[in-house]
């Protein structure tokens, strides 16, 4: 999993205590004086970050910001806090991914479209995000190493079964029977 970046927003002595501690925190820390910096690294990496900041100068339309208000605070205080906030955000993260016309909440296993909703399995979920992040058609050759975590000795079918099963489902609440498309070369979405 990609460690998530914390963006810490005009607080040099912060980020000078951290970067002592870099090799024992489960995030990326970062320093940021001016605004167009730390919106300019925001818009490279879209995802998996957390604005550090105090009362004084919060980003006022980033929902993804830590404002600290208590002076002093012990380090554990503000890491324990980080860690916290980094599940919070990546909970709500996937609770709402957009395939197509469909919403995906990873956390309940559940698809919808429209008014409709159907439970999928933690692999279908699984199969579902691998091939929504891939930019070319998936063999099940790459489905088995990245989804199951397996080799060549794992059935083949195994596979296919679960795809057949998945496009079924699908198909049956949907009446879309082209939401995960077969070609040549493997499957996408």
């Amino acid at each position: 999993m990609n460690k998530q970046n914390i963006l810490i927003y005009k607080l040099p002595e912060l980020f000078n205590i951290l970067n002592e501690l870099k090799n024992h925190l489960d995030f990326i820390i970062h320093s940021f004086s001016e605004e167009k910096e730390l919106i300019r690294f925001k818009k490279i990496n879209r995802e998996n970050y957390l604005i550090l900041t105090n009362s004084e100068n919060q980003i006022k339309k980033d929902r993804f910001q830590l404002i600290l208000t208590k002076f002093p605070d012990t380090i554990y205080s503000i890491i324990e806090k980080i860690n916290v906030n980094l599940l919070k955000y990546k909970y709500l993260e996937q609770s709402d991914i957009i395939i197509g016309g469909y919403s995906i909440d990873v956390n309940s296993r559940l698809i919808k479209k429209n008014d409709l909703t159907l439970k999928l399995t933690e692999r279908e979920i699984e199969i579902i995000i691998f091939l929504k992040n891939s930019f070319k058609p998936q063999n099940i050759e790459n489905l088995q190493k990245k989804v199951w975590g397996h080799h060549s000795e794992l059935e083949t079918h195994t596979v296919e079964t679960h795809i057949y099963r998945l496009r079924k489902k699908i198909s049956e609440k949907f009446s879309d029977g082209n939401f995960i498309k077969s070609t040549k070369t493997g499957y996408k979405i």
